[in-house]
């Protein structure tokens, strides 16, 4: 992220967990480790095999990390649901940033690969689970750029179906931000805009019955180990559809700028009527 949202937007007033709170945590939070860790073993394991014969393409270990995220948003009692159809074209997904939970809700959608700020990797537990499952880390320095479009570039010739998060940042859930158009550059190439679609995603977070409507809102400085216990802490289902909105084929527009302002439209219109706003 090149810079971090909230300013002027506290967070919600930290609670602490009651007894019942503090219950459901001992509960859930070893079933988190446990199948988290647990199938990142297997995915390793997959991967001894599935590196020599396949090189960058991954058949079997994606579909052990959708396993996992589906496994786990169950265990916080945030129910999925899947509005459209992840498409079969070759490219890349974009979707609006409310939180870290984002990584389990896409991941739980269908196979694909995240493109992440650097910093992520670094993360204690998310960065492990990240780089195992093929996330691509980018440092937003224009002297890498081209770097980072060589790599863009691999793993789409290989059919990976990449999505990046083009606010830059993250939000309360409650608005859309502007789309930066830097990334949208590497589908933009002579040499596979022909080639390559771009499909948007609204992810439409909903809090548990008597919560703010804000909670699974993760922005600015917030703590990470906090707002985990706080999901883990809550007893009510909460819920997060993700809609996905017919894919754009890059051909059909002129450049990047105008593939990302068709993307943010899509996206923002996925939206409530209330939360499309900046």
């Amino acid at each position: 992220m090149s810079s971090t949202w909230g300013e002027g937007v506290p967070p919600d007033a930290p609670q602490k967990p009651g007894a019942l709170g503090w219950l459901l945590i001992a509960l859930r939070a070893p079933v988190l480790v446990v199948v988290n860790f647990g199938c990142l073993a297997l995915l390793l394991l997959c991967r001894l095999l599935e590196r020599p014969l396949c090189g960058v393409n991954r058949p079997v270990t994606p579909w052990i990390t959708v396993f996992v995220c589906r496994t786990s948003l169950k265990v916080m009692r945030l129910r999925l649901k899947i509005t459209g159809t992840p498409m079969r074209h070759r490219g890349a997904l974009v979707a609006n940033h409310s939180s870290w939970l984002d990584i389990y809700t896409l991941n739980a959608t269908a196979p694909l690969y995240f493109v992440s700020k650097a910093e992520v990797a670094k993360w204690p537990g998310i960065g492990w689970l990240a780089k195992a499952t093929g996330t691509v880390f980018i440092n937003r320095d224009r002297r890498e750029a081209k770097a980072q479009q060589d790599v863009f570039h691999q793993r789409l010739e290989a059919r990976h179906r990449l999505l990046f998060f083009p606010e830059g940042t993250s939000t309360d859930g409650l608005r859309v931000l502007p789309f930066k158009t830097t990334l949208f550059a590497a589908f933009t190439g002579d040499s596979l805009r022909d080639h390559l679609w771009v499909q948007p995603m609204s992810v439409i977070y909903r809090a548990p019955e008597g919560a703010p409507v804000r909670f699974y809102g993760w922005w600015g400085d917030m703590d990470f180990g906090g707002h985990l216990l706080k999901v883990l802490a809550t007893w009510r289902n909460g819920s997060v559809e993700v809609v996905f909105h017919p894919p754009l084929q890059v051909a059909d527009l002129p450049d990047r700028k105008a593939l990302a302002r068709a993307a943010e439209a899509a996206v923002r219109a996925g939206m409530p009527e209330d939360r499309r706003g900046m």
